[in-house]
């Protein structure tokens, strides 16, 4: 069943799209869910992912993730997952490729910081401004804000929920809460867990912040390593540490297929209404996938997330971002024109906060030397 969709009556349908905001006349050789994933990828956001921090900052090296190189991994692999599950994989990708637009520069703790920064304007978060980000910050049509994308990508986007997510309820009431989303959105969240899980040991350990030896402890590391160091007596570590990590993202993904798979079965779906209407997600891990996946997140909190050389890197962002944001707050006319007209449209705080989302790590280091410490000229990003 590789290489085309064959979809299930329950997969999303073009046919079927509940729509845009802007009505549109459709493609001649492209549908909705395609139109949408080509605006995604053509978008000024997306770009700058390539330049904002996963966990490690990109000027550390050459191989580490970026916000851009983990959304790729997370779409490729939910486009396998959703053509094995006979579901709409352009959809999927879609959804996937925009789920992490809203973050801005330096990881959790940029989040972090602008979410205090905004405590008196509602808080910051990422999965709000992503929505924000295509709905209307993103400007490259006429007649339109934003990107105009399909009520299903833009549900997808709004609901995506992770350890790390907190979109309040009465924030998304346009996308009827009380709904399950498709099952294309449900996979994007087990598929970002999984992606970071394996990739930060990748980047930990080319770090040098994480090692084998302390990795063989963890059972979704050890056990696969294990069992390849009897199979394959002559590889190198370099080759055992690459083996098991593709091993640990098989039986992952493979897991999360077939127990879906079991699900929707078991509760007997015939529809995409019968799976908005099921009472919790029908997108899920086995028990013991997901005993080993929370393991190994505790394992990368401790061992990986709060190491010194990452803290260390994480509370120099939160200083700079915050000093950045209250240089923007004390005089609005250092903010590009058009962020300054928002400022006068949606409040001052919001356009501050929409500005610095945007930024790329390195632009707002640029912009802190040039504005707090003095130390550069002006580059302009819009």
């Amino acid at each position: 069943m590789s290489g085309t969709d064959i979809r299930q009556p329950w997969a999303v349908q073009p046919e079927e799209t509940r729509g845009r905001r802007v009505l549109e006349p459709e493609h001649a050789y492209r549908d909705c869910y395609e139109r949408d994933r080509d605006r995604i990828v053509h978008s000024r956001a997306f770009r700058r992912l390539e330049y904002k921090t996963q966990v490690f900052p990109n000027h550390h090296g050459d191989h580490f993730r970026t916000r851009l190189t983990h959304t790729i991994e997370v779409a490729q692999l939910a486009r396998t997952a959703a053509r094995a599950l006979g579901l709409n994989s352009t959809a999927c990708e879609a959804i996937a490729l925009a789920h992490d637009l809203g973050h801005p520069p330096f990881g959790h703790v940029g989040e972090a910081t602008l979410d205090e920064m905004m405590a008196d304007a509602g808080g910051f978060e990422h999965n709000r401004h992503s929505l924000r980000t295509v709905d209307e910050i993103e400007e490259k049509y006429a007649a339109f804000r934003g990107l105009n994308l399909t009520y299903e990508v833009r549900e997808g986007i709004a609901k995506h929920a992770t350890r790390y997510d907190r979109f309040a309820g009465a924030e998304i009431a346009e996308f009827s809460p009380e709904e399950r989303s498709p099952l294309e959105a449900q996979l994007i969240d087990l598929v970002d867990h999984i992606t970071y899980n394996v990739h930060d040991v990748d980047d930990g350990v080319e770090a040098h912040i994480l090692d084998v030896e302390t990795l063989r402890s963890v059972p979704l590391f050890g056990r696969p390593y294990a069992a390849l160091m009897s199979e394959l007596p002559g590889a190198t570590e370099r080759q055992l540490f690459n083996e098991t990590i593709r091993r640990m993202v098989d039986r992952l993904v493979t897991d999360l297929i077939e127990t879906t798979r079991d699900r929707v079965a078991d509760a007997g779906v015939r529809s995409l209404a019968d799976v908005r209407a099921y009472p919790q997600s029908l997108a899920a891990h086995s028990n013991d996938v997901l005993a080993d996946l929370e393991t190994m997140a505790d394992f990368l909190s401790v061992q990986l997330y709060r190491s010194p050389l990452v803290q260390a890197e994480m509370e120099d962002a939160r200083s700079k971002l915050r000093l950045l944001f209250e240089v923007y707050a004390g005089d609005l006319d250092l903010l590009p024109p058009r962020h300054r007209e928002r400022a006068r449209r949606v409040g001052a705080l919001t356009a501050i906060a929409d500005y610095v989302a945007g930024m790329t790590d390195r632009y707002a280091l640029r912009e802190h030397a040039r504005l707090v410490t003095g130390r550069t000229r002006p580059t302009p990003q819009s």
